[in-house]
């Protein structure tokens, strides 16, 4: 018995000598106590969860070396070794997860639309519920600030720079003809409907180094990862026919879109200023092909475009009209694969291929043109630490252009250019994040290389609101009109500094941003237009600055979504033949755009209206003795669109442009020299109609018997 009561004793002795005591405090950055944190011995059932005060203790068996796991909801996971056998009132330190949503984001310059966007200004489907747009992308985006509303062009001019200055990229991957065929003051569109597209970023500036060959902006437009179902879409419009189909298979899907344009019935019915011999016609096309891998995902985009079109334009130089025949093929492909391998890395790689084609009749001139562009594109994205990703990779870009005149002068060039970046995205906090990169490119053409930094800091200033700044060197080789005259240029350069202030709550956002522009190496030729014999240099220099501002609201009036962007820029430019530095003629200082959608529950229909505005543009009167010293009257649209539900599928769809009939003017086409009475006369540029009306129906097919093309309208 004796025995047995030694034994007992030495065993519970052991017992209590086996359990250790550990115990501490739980605090956030801020020193302040985390209240519910789950502290536990990793690989044990031993652990406790912390009180109001931050504090907790509990017994474990475990002893030495251990790993000690404290976890709450919105922080990082702490994982911290620790000697189990002396861990007692210990302090520890949680930081705020990164992957929460209120978390910073990095904002200036740069417009978000999509479902993977983590700070939406536009949704996707605002892209093409515009009124005014027409359906067109480009359209669409011109109402937000920073841009300028060219109606003689169509295209995307963004804070004092010309629209070569943007570059398009789809899937990552660079458009080097991203919009129709087009002569003198007959405004073209983008090539791309937007059914096949999810998602569009569109940068104002500041824009980061895995994108370059830009002065001023880049945009960004992603082709849908997913079909949802298996269904058809049907387009019976007064300018033509458009039909889509979406099949939709275990682990892939393929989506078609087509559409044929005539503009001849249109403008039977409604007469237009402009003399057409055979109206503008084009039969496009685009597809999207998706694999899902088991660690990634392969996409496969391809677009035609045939279009032509014959007419006869006024000269001021010239007694007779000029007939301009033209006729235009294009055809884009691009494929890309995005993919997870090994610990944290990812993979993008994609190569696409551009053909431009042109045959074009002035008089009896005949102007043959070709432009053949590749890229391709290898990218690496590694994830290091919840703070820190890492991202880095190459571009390589290949340009063929051939141009004959009379197949008597031949011109072009064979451009290669060679760029590597790489750039990091920092987080400090869940308040304070930074990306910082460089890109290096080199042109074999011209014999150039560059150096261009890139930075962007967001700080968090309260949980609707932040701060954003970026600043950045970009390059940019000049624009296909003179390279095919000579190689003897250096690339163009702009240096970008913005400052964001953002503020988003439920349906409401708040953006303004001011910025600047500096400009150097811009090419000035000696010659009234770019011709052979002209002298280029690049003593070009200007700037632009200014103030955007974005107001959107979703949520004060039921069923009514609208936003308001204004913006202010002063800008001026010593380029091209100009004989002093002065603001360029496609500038206005202000402009405004109001754009409204509300959704009519008893009508089943959704109405919108867009007003735009900006004031008067520069132009350059030789009756003056000041160079660019005219100014047109300013410039006023007002838009409207109606799309009726017949049923659930079925829509009619109605809409006008300009629906005041406002006699707006873009400039003025002088004289090269004076009349009898010494004055050099003009000719007014306008739009091609004052006002342009739009119906169509549009029925869709799908197994859901749900889905209609209200979000493609």
């Amino acid at each position: 018995m004796k025995l047995f009561y030694t034994f007992t004793l030495l065993l519970l002795a052991f017992i209590s000598n086996a359990q250790q005591t550990i115990s501490g405090t739980v605090v956030d950055e801020k020193n302040k106590p985390i209240v519910g944190a789950n502290v536990f011995v990793d690989g044990t059932y031993d652990g406790a969860s912390t009180d109001e005060k931050g504090n907790f203790s509990f017994t474990t068996t475990a002893s030495g070396n251990q790993i000690l796991v404290i976890s709450f909801l919105t922080f990082e996971t702490l994982k911290t070794p620790i000697d189990a056998n002396n861990c007692k009132d210990k302090a520890f330190k949680l930081k705020e997860s990164l992957n929460t949503l209120d978390a910073v984001v990095i904002t200036a310059g740069s417009f978000s639309a999509g479902d993977k966007s983590r700070v939406s200004v536009l949704k996707p489907l605002d892209i093409v519920t515009t009124a005014g747009s027409a359906g067109n992308i480009i359209a669409a985006l011109q109402t937000l600030p920073g841009t300028q509303n060219v109606g003689e062009d169509g295209r995307l001019f963004v804070r004092g720079g010309e629209a070569d200055e943007t570059q398009t990229f789809v899937d990552g991957i660079r458009v080097a003809q991203p919009y129709g065929a087009t002569t003198n003051e007959l405004p073209t569109r983008g090539r791309f409907s937007p059914f096949l597209f999810s998602g569009i970023s569109f940068s104002t500036g500041g824009y980061s180094a895995e994108y370059g060959e830009a002065l001023s902006s880049v945009l960004l437009l992603n082709t849908q990862d997913e079909a949802d179902q298996n269904k058809t879409d049907i387009s019976f419009m007064t300018v033509g026919l458009g039909l889509s189909n979406t099949q939709k298979w275990k682990k892939s899907s393929l989506s078609v879109n087509t559409a044929y344009i005539d503009l001849a019935a249109y403008n039977a019915a409604i007469p237009q200023s402009v003399d057409w011999n055979k109206p503008f016609q084009s039969l496009s096309g685009e597809m999207v092909y998706r694999y899902n891998f088991a660690n990634g995902i392969f996409k496969a985009y391809a677009a035609f475009d045939a279009s032509r079109f014959d007419l006869n334009q006024e000269d001021i130089n010239q007694p007779e009209k000029v007939r301009v025949n033209l006729r235009n093929n294009n055809f884009y492909l691009n494929s890309s694969y995005k993919g997870n391998f090994g610990s944290n890395w990812q993979i993008f790689t994609g190569l696409s291929y551009g053909y431009g084609q042109n045959k074009i009749g002035i008089d009896a001139n005949d102007v043959n043109n070709a432009e053949n562009a590749a890229h391709l594109k290898l990218k690496f994205t590694k994830k290091l630490s919840d703070r820190i990703k890492l991202n880095f990779g190459a571009d390589y870009f290949i340009t063929k252009f051939d141009e004959d005149f009379n197949t008597t002068f031949k011109s072009g060039y064979d451009s290669n250019i060679a760029a590597a970046y790489t750039e990091a995205d920092i987080f400090f906090s869940k308040k304070f994040a930074a990306k910082v990169g460089i890109r290096a490119s080199t042109n074999n053409y011209i014999d150039q290389n560059s150096f261009t930094p890139r930075a962007s800091l967001a700080y968090k200033i309260s949980k609707n609101s932040q701060f954003a700044f970026a600043y950045g060197n970009f390059e940019q080789a000049p624009k296909q009109e003179y390279l095919k005259y000579s190689d003897d240029f250096k690339t163009e350069k702009a240096t970008h500094y913005i400052l964001n202030y953002q503020y988003v709550k439920n349906n409401t956002t708040l953006r303004t941003e001011v910025y600047y522009k500096g400009y150097s190496d811009l090419v000035k030729y000696d010659t009234d237009k770019v011709q052979p014999n002209s002298i280029f240099s690049n003593n070009g220099k200007g700037f632009a600055k200014g103030l955007d501002i974005f107001w959107r609201d979703g949520s004060r009036i039921k069923n009514l979504e609208y936003w308001i962007s204004y913006s202010y820029i002063d800008t001026k430019r010593d380029y091209k033949n100009f004989t002093a530095e002065v603001t360029p003629s496609f500038v206005s200082t202000h402009s405004l755009s109001l754009v409204t959608k509300y959704w009519i529950s008893d009508w089943k229909s959704q109405v919108g209206f867009t007003q735009q505005f900006s004031s008067g543009r520069p132009y350059n009167d030789p009756n003056q003795t000041v160079f660019m010293n005219g100014r047109t009257k300013s410039y006023s649209s007002l838009s409207f669109n109606w799309a009726y539900l017949l049923t659930q599928q079925k829509i009619l769809y109605f809409s006008v442009s300009n629906i005041l009939g406002t006699k707006n003017i873009f400039g003025y086409d002088y004289a090269n020299t004076p009349n009898g009475s010494g004055v050099y006369e003009r000719r007014a540029i306008t739009p091609t109609a004052d006002r342009f009306f739009f119906v169509g129906f549009f029925w869709t097919i799908s197994e859901k018997k749900t889905d209609n093309q209200l979000k493609n309208l």
